[in-house]
């Protein structure tokens, strides 16, 4: 079952759409269950809701694989809003490649995972039988970025954490300095990847299919050190896009919810 709720990023006042899937036996047990928080959630369950039309379908995969697993797909804000929330540090110099503008991005991504592990998770808790201390996250391009940070500041309570075709470039700097000072010991599994294919057609200023690389290359050298159950996946065709992540995700859960450590 998806339902849908309004709820409203409180550091920003906005609106914003959460969509919340529980497993077929929800109703019928008195069962408690991991919680995994999504990014991107128009995105996560269904292609008509998607912003590409192509939908991760992760509640078709739950129900056939009887997972024992909550996810909270939250909505991306609206435009380069999504690259602000998604960014934790202000990045003054990638606008014009991005988006063709003189612009500073990013910066709203400390605020925005402090309100869901302040805020959104405490009330999910409260309104569903989840067990609080199992709480995972996942998310893809900025989405990737925004869950590694999250495991940076808050290990004891993501304490299992997803990365895919992660845009680690937008703060490339930031978030291995952020990673080399962080105590990573909460953190029970962590996954990442990286297409060699992410980009299809490079722009002159825009990220290439090097800079995914390198980039994702470089935060598991460093992630490697900190986190003793660790995953890293270099996808040979992988590109950027929900079909591609939608093909991946039933490994990624896998491996995240492992109960072999």
């Amino acid at each position: 079952m998806i339902e849908t709720k309004q709820i409203t990023i409180t550091p920003f006042e906005r609106e914003r759409t959460i969509r919340i899937y529980t497993p077929a036996d929800y109703d019928m047990t008195d069962k408690r269950y991991p919680v995994l928080y999504m990014h991107d959630g128009q995105n996560v369950f269904a292609d008509e809701d998607a912003s590409y039309k192509m939908s991760w379908r992760a509640g078709e995969y739950m129900d056939a694989s009887k997972r024992d697993i909550i996810i909270v797909g939250i909505d991306s804000a609206p435009g380069e809003m999504r690259l602000d929330e998604y960014g934790p540090w202000e990045n003054p110099y990638i606008g014009e490649s991005l988006l063709g503008q003189d612009v500073t991005l990013g910066g709203q991504g400390s605020a925005y995972i402090e309100y869901i592990a302040q805020e959104l998770k405490p009330m999910i808790d409260a309104n569903y039988r989840t067990k609080p201390d199992e709480t995972a996250m996942m998310g893809s391009s900025m989405g990737g970025l925004i869950s590694i940070y999250a495991a940076c500041v808050y290990p004891d309570v993501f304490k299992r954490v997803a990365s895919l075709s992660s845009a680690f470039w937008f703060n490339q700097t930031e978030l291995e300095q952020l990673i080399d000072a962080s105590d990573l010991n909460g953190v029970e599994r962590l996954y990442m990847d990286v297409g060699r294919k992410e980009v299809e057609q490079p722009s002159a200023d825009g990220p290439t299919n090097e800079m995914y690389l390198e980039s994702s290359e470089r935060v598991y050298a460093l992630l490697r050190d900190k986190v003793d159950h660790i995953r890293f996946e270099v996808i040979e065709e992988g590109v950027h896009n929900e079909l591609a992540w939608r093909e991946r995700f039933p490994m990624v859960i896998s491996y995240l919810f492992s109960e072999e450590l």
